[in-house]
């Protein structure tokens, strides 16, 4: 008899749930009548339709990889830090499994700090293959960023186990590269592999900038990510730029000599 379990310990029970149990709460106290744990079973339910409709969602971002699906090994490529007055643009490369269930995958920024790392960890996992590659400050004032952001590109696909059959990238063709290319416009919100790249991407530079601001606190990399918030171009103005910043961004917030 379900009444024999206390209402808190029912509470516990679907707090501690794995999604695969669901189902089987929802089967074993719906005919309880107590309100607490009637109250349970609908948050049960309103917890299933939320994973069936993120199943959906998921199901809808392989539509790339569906339509290419020939292909045996599908890479997304996607950067992030083209925008920031400091640090690398870091660029992610990802072969999924074709039968990939990853769950929440989305464009990097629409998802929370918190769960782009757990899905760092997961992706990093399940993937066939990952690879990262970047380009430094230098480099950038050196070739301007969007080449930077090829060059990164084209290392991040070098240092892959195995060799893509095609590229899906968010947005650009690379140049020098002797793969079929498939640019997609806001690709890392329309394609799962592309998702998974730029959380790769994000992921590792926000590692790097969290690194960077314990050598140099004062421009709170942390935070900022090298990004030109007011407190970060004020750092700028008031200690100068450090090793890492980006010489061709900076122009106009340091004085010429």
């Amino acid at each position: 008899m379900t009444k024999e379990k206390k209402i808190s310990e029912i509470q516990q029970e679907l707090k501690a749930a794995e999604d695969s149990m669901l189902p089987d709460f929802i089967a074993v106290y719906s005919e309880d009548p107590r309100v607490g744990v009637c109250k349970a079973v609908e948050q049960a339910r309103k917890r299933l339709l939320r994973l069936e409709q993120e199943r959906a969602r998921i199901e809808n971002l392989k539509q790339y990889e569906r339509r290419y699906e020939a292909y045996e090994y599908i890479c997304g490529i996607d950067e992030a830090g083209r925008g920031p007055l400091a640090g690398p643009v870091v660029a992610g490369a990802v072969i999924l499994p074709k039968d990939c269930g990853i769950l929440y995958i989305n464009d990097s920024k629409k998802l929370s700090a918190a769960k782009r790392e757990e899905l760092y960890d997961v992706i990093m996992e399940q993937a066939v293959a990952v690879g990262v590659g970047m380009a430094g400050p230098g480099r950038i004032d050196e070739i301007n960023i969007l080449q930077a952001t090829y060059e990164a590109m084209r290392q991040a696909i070098t240092n892959l186990k195995v060799k893509p059959d095609i590229l899906l990238n968010d947005a650009v063709t690379i140049p020098d590269v002797d793969i079929p290319q498939v640019p997609i416009i806001k690709g890392d919100a329309k394609s799962i592999s592309i998702g998974a790249a730029s959380i790769i991407a994000k992921v590792t530079r926000d590692r790097l900038m969290v690194e960077y601001d314990r050598l140099m606190p004062e421009y709170g990399f942390a935070s900022n990510k090298g990004y030109g918030s007011a407190a970060h171009i004020e750092a700028i103005k008031r200690v100068g730029p450090s090793p890492i910043h980006r010489a061709s961004f900076i122009g106009g917030f340091i004085e010429a000599d």
